[in-house]
Formats: C-alpha cells, sequence, structure tokens
C-alpha cells in the first residue's frame, strides 16, 4: 500500500480499501469534485427544509414518532438527540480494526451525495480516521434493520464531541479532549445530518469487508494443509482426478480439487505407495475434500459479491435525489441489512464444513487406526510414556462444536422494534459477529491441521513431499520445532496462527 492515499469520490470502495484503512492506517481524503457535490445537494436540502412539508427524519421524529412534526428552531436539537438516545449499545467495545472499517464504508457511503450531509461532517470522520482515533463502540445493540443504529450513534457522538476516543496507544479519552489535541472541530449537526450518519449499514458492511479478506487467507491455507495430510497419512491423490470433478459441473469443485493436486505435484510419498497400496477408496474427509472445499467456495463467492455491492451502496434513509435543479426526497427501506445477513449466515455455515472436515482429517492422522498411513498413534515419540498431539485433536473438536452453535443462522428469528414501526429486522450485526468468530476458530483448526501433517510427512523421511509442501514445512519450522518429546502444543498452534494471518506461506487465494 506504501503511503498513497485513497480519494473518496463516489464510486465503490473494495475490501482491500477496507483493510489497508482498518488495519494499516491508509489515510483518506475527499475528492474536489465530491465535495462540490455535496454542497450542492446540500444548498437543496435545506432550502426544502425552509418550507413546510414534513419530511421523515428531516423535521419530523423517528421510527414510530415520525408522524410528529418538529418545528424549524428544533432541528439542530432533533438530530443531537437522536444520536445521544440511539447510543444504547452493551458490551465489550468493538476492536479498533472494526471501528476503522466501519468509519470507511460509512465516509464511502455519505460522499455519494443521496444523504444530506454537509461536506465537512464526512471531513471530521476522515480527520478521525487519519489522525487514529477510534470512537469507543459497544458490541451488541444493532439489530440490523434502520441502520446499524446503536452502534453508528456511538461513531456519531465523537463527531460531535461527545462519547470517548481512544488514541494509537489506546488511551480513552473524551471526544472532545482528544480532537482539541489534533485540532479537529466537532460538528453541529443540521437537519438530516444524524439520521443520515446512523441509518446505515455500516457496521455490517465494514465487518463483512474484513472477512472477505479473512476467509481467503484461511481457505487458501485449509487447501494447503489439505494436501500436506494426504501425504502425511499416504492417501491417493487420485480422487483429485479432474477427469471426475468436470463430471460434476461445480466449478468450486473443479477448483479445489485442480488446487490441492497443484500442492502434491511432485511428490515421492505420493508415488511410493501408488502400486501395492491395498487400500481401494479413502475416507470422506480425503476423497471427499473437493466436493465440501468446493461447496464452501461457492458459498463464499455468493457472500462476496452481496459484500461487494454493499461497498458500493447507499443505504440511508429517506434518500436525497436532484433533478432539475430540484431536490426529491423518497423514504425507503435501503437501511435494511437482509441482503447480507443472509450472506453472512452462509458464510458461518461454509466455515462450519471448512472446520469439521479439517478436524476429521486431523482425528484420522492421530488416531493410528489406518495401518498404511505408517503413523504413530497422536505422533506420540513414546507411546504411554508420552501422549505426543492426543489433545490437539480435542482442541480441533471444541473449536467445532463452537462453531456448529455459532452456525445457526441470526437472520432466520425476527423480533419487532419501534413499537411495531419496525417490525421486520435483519440481526446481521449478529451474523457478522458470530462468522467472525467462526473464522477465527476455524482458523484454529486449520492450524492444528498444520502441526500435525507437518510432524506426519516428516515420518516418512527420506521421502519426501512436494516442492510447494516442502517449502511450506521450511517457513513453518522457523516457528515450530518438531515433535521430540512432550511439549505444550498451544505456543505450535499460535504460531502457525500467525503464519496463516501473515500470508507467510506465500499462498495465493483462488479466483
Amino acid at each position: 500500500m506504501g503511503n498513497d492515499i485513497l480519494t473518496l469520490n463516489g464510486e465503490p470502495i473494495t475490501t482491500r480499501h477496507i483493510v489497508n484503512i482498518a488495519r494499516h492506517g491508509q489515510k483518506v481524503k475527499l475528492s474536489k469534485n465530491c465535495i462540490e457535490n455535496l454542497r450542492s445537494t446540500r444548498k437543496l436540502l435545506d432550502q426544502k427544509v425552509a418550507g413546510q412539508l414534513p419530511y421523515y427524519g428531516i423535521n419530523t421524529g423517528f421510527g414510530a414518532l415520525g408522524k410528529i412534526s418538529i418545528g424549524h428552531d428544533s432541528l439542530h436539537s432533533l438530530q443531537q438527540n437522536l444520536i445521544r438516545s440511539h447510543a444504547a449499545g452493551v458490551g465489550q467495545n468493538l476492536s479498533r480494526e472494526v471501528v476503522r472499517s466501519v468509519m470507511a464504508v460509512l465516509s464511502a457511503s455519505l460522499c455519494r451525495g443521496h444523504s444530506g450531509v454537509k461536506a465537512e461532517t464526512i471531513l471530521v470522520l476522515l480527520e478521525l480516521l487519519n489522525h487514529d482515533l477510534t470512537p469507543s463502540i459497544p458490541e451488541t445493540g444493532s439489530v440490523g434493520a434502520s441502520g446499524d443504529l446503536a452502534a453508528l450513534s456511538h461513531i456519531a457522538l465523537s463527531v460531535i464531541g461527545e462519547g470517548t476516543l481512544s488514541d494509537r496507544d489506546g488511551k480513552i479519552l473524551p471526544s472532545h479532549k482528544a480532537m482539541q489535541r489534533v485540532g479537529i472541530v466537532p460538528v453541529v449537526l443540521e437537519a438530516k445530518e444524524g439520521l443520515a450518519l446512523i441509518n446505515g449499514t455500516h457496521l455490517m458492511a465494514g465487518r463483512g469487508a474484513l472477512l472477505v479478506e479473512d476467509f481467503q487467507t484461511v481457505f487458501t491455507a485449509s487447501l494447503f494443509a489439505t494436501a500436506m495430510s494426504i501425504d502425511a497419512c499416504r492417501t491417493t491423490p487420485n480422487s483429485l482426478d479432474p477427469r471426475i470433478h468436470r463430471l460434476r459441473r461445480n466449478n468450486g469443485q473443479i477448483k479445489v480439487a485442480e488446487r490441492i493436486l497443484t500442492y502434491l505435484h511432485g511428490s515421492q510419498i505420493a508415488r511410493s505407495h501408488q502400486g501395492d497400496d491395498p487400500r481401494v477408496q479413502d475416507p470422506y474427509s480425503f476423497r471427499c475434500c473437493p466436493a465440501v472445499l468446493g461447496a464452501a467456495w461457492e458459498a463464499f463467492g455468493y457472500f462476496r459479491t452481496a459484500i461487494t455491492n454493499e461497498l458500493g451502496a447507499v443505504t440511508d434513509n429517506p434518500l436525497l435525489f436532484e433533478e432539475n435543479s430540484d431536490l426529491e426526497i423518497l423514504s425507503g427501506g435501503n437501511f435494511h441489512g437482509m441482503p447480507i445477513a443472509i450472506p453472512l449466515d452462509v458464510l458461518a455455515i461454509s466455515i462450519a464444513h471448512l472446520a469439521g472436515i479439517t478436524e476429521r482429517r486431523v482425528f484420522h492422522m492421530l488416531s493410528g487406526i489406518d495401518p498404511e498411513a505408517r503413523l504413530p498413534t497422536f505422533m506420540t515419540p513414546q507411546a504411554g510414556l508420552q501422549s505426543g498431539l492426543m489433545i490437539v485433536q480435542y482442541t480441533a473438536a471444541a473449536c467445532c462444536n463452537e462453531i456448529i452453535g455459532l452456525a445457526n443462522p441470526a437472520s432466520v428469528a425476527n423480533l419487532s422494534t419501534s413499537a411495531g414501526m419496525e417490525d421486520y429486522n435483519s440481526f446481521g450485526p449478529r451474523s457478522a459477529a458470530k462468522a467472525t468468530r467462526c473464522l477465527d476458530l476455524a482458523k484454529s483448526v486449520v492450524s492444528i491441521e498444520l502441526l500435525c501433517a507437518s510432524n506426519g510427512i516428516e515420518h516418512h523421511r527420506p521421502l519426501r513431499s512436494s516442492q510447494s509442501i516442502e517449502n511450506g514445512l521450511s517457513i513453518l519450522r522457523t516457528k515450530v520445532t518438531p515433535l521430540v518429546e512432550d511439549r505444550s502444543p498451544s505456543n505450535d498452534i499460535a504460531e502457525i496462527e500467525k503464519l496463516i494471518s501473515e500470508d507467510s506461506f506465500q499462498l495465493h487465494p483462488l479466483s
């Protein structure tokens, strides 16, 4: 990324943009053209507000109070009170990277000119990002319709100089003091601005953007771990033959089989048992991995498309449309989170299968039930006296059990809010939180497979695996030494997780 500054101009942003802003501190600015368009729309909105007609959330109350008209002299207070009353989140604060991702998505959406905010309001959001000042947002409170109200209200509190901000060292300060230190002037909200700041799907979309990038990393590592396990257990790569998978006509399955076969190309271990192996077929966790992981990849594609669309969207309400030097104000439901809540739930289900089939291979590898694998039970150096890697399979099973619970969709249950006006909600923020936790757990399971498979491959020396696998094994061995006597595996698993997160194996995601 370097020191490039991302210029928001109303065009869609990408998941890579979100990662660079959220995790790598990329700075952001508004284009001059964008500022001019925002000011033009704002001028027209002010003219509308000066009239006598009621417009929802602009000169009326909110939700079930939307029929109550508000006098012109109280419009500033209306917006300020909206932010204060709606900042009702509870629980632990969201991480710095999640909050920054939300702020980035929010800023990009507002700058498209259909929300009616002043350019100066967006510029304050960007100044907070660029000075690494992060609003404190409790995780729980949004039902994922009418926007992520509670979470976004905590961001908006900081924009108006209230609430709290944490600096880059994690020190929490009152917002007005933190802003004063770096010369940021809090915003005085005009009509519509408070509602525009909180009435979108930006929490769901921000977390979803990070998940797009992270899933690809973990998924690719899982394909590599699968290839390592195939060699470690001396199972056959013949089930990866492309002729088999072309007949299924599932693109994900074809790609998965092709990638795993590529990782295994040139393996001496695979060739060593081609002619005299008495096994006719391998367990499903090996033989059917293209079908299972291919289905997961196809489902991820659905999720990725939904998030990509959302990163170019405007999810506010009401929306402003400039037509022939006039402004039309239309109420709709773009704030509803269901278009990404369902894909987030689907992603969690995909992750459950990724982790589940991985754990099954770990079980097989450590169980000693297949004599043709030629592996010691639990990879133990001295059976009985030492337990080897026995308990890492328990850990993988515990991770999978938690994932099973988390994969129950959040979006399928409904609870009504706002005295029945908001009578069907998405609960997408819970879908996002659960999918994030699922992926963290799945990364641990994949790391356990890599730990076990690396020891398994070394049991077959002097035979060597493919060049790709041997290169990956060498990278792993820079952090995790071979198992020669019992030790706590926890640190080893954590080190492999870091290698996956940092893309140290230099694996390229599927296209």
